[in-house]
């Protein structure tokens, strides 16, 4: 998997705790199958995602992973609107 909602799941809550261990057990995940996902979509997307936080001691989203996100949002939305459209676009005269 490239990106998507689970990926999107876990960039946030890395975003919300911090840390990628509290992430992945929001997420009721091993810390190995985050870890392995966040690396394999850093690898595909050939950009970093987190960076360590020295100040925190955590870990934090880079500047990509955001714009990531909000590009992610914004297809989910525009998908959505789209499907909508055709729902509406291929219901029979006279059928709800």
């Amino acid at each position: 998997m490239l990106f998507g909602q689970g990926r999107s799941a876990l960039l946030r809550a890395i975003a919300e705790y911090g840390s990628l261990n509290s992430a992945a057990k929001k997420l009721n995940m091993s810390y190995r199958a985050a870890w392995g996902r966040l690396k394999a979509s850093e690898e595909r997307l050939g950009i970093k995602l987190v960076q360590m936080d020295a100040a925190r001691g955590g870990m934090r989203l880079t500047r990509n992973a955001k714009e990531l996100i909000d590009k992610f949002d914004r297809f989910e939305m525009e998908t959505e609107k789209f499907l909508k459209k055709i729902s509406h676009e291929l219901r029979l005269p006279g059928k709800t």
